[in-house]
């Protein structure tokens, strides 16, 4: 499965904060977006949410911006 992300780093806290107008989910993550942090946080973050090995959650494009494709699963 892929989804849009717009990753809002050096937030309070890391939550799901909604949905976008254009469909890609709006997530707060508390680590700053230094030493590839904030990337980390999100991808365990998804992990955790859809119950995967934080090994099957890859950023496939974005990496450096704050909206991200990101792949859950194979």
């Amino acid at each position: 499965m892929e989804l849009l992300v717009k990753v809002v780093p050096r937030s309070r806290k890391t939550e799901l904060a909604g949905q976008m107008a254009d469909g890609a989910w709006k997530i707060r993550v508390a680590a700053v977006p230094e030493n590839n942090q904030a990337n980390d946080a999100l991808c365990a973050f998804l992990a955790a949410h859809f119950q995967v090995p934080r090994s099957a959650v890859k950023i496939l494009s974005g990496a450096t911006a704050t909206r991200k494709r990101v792949q859950i699963g194979k």
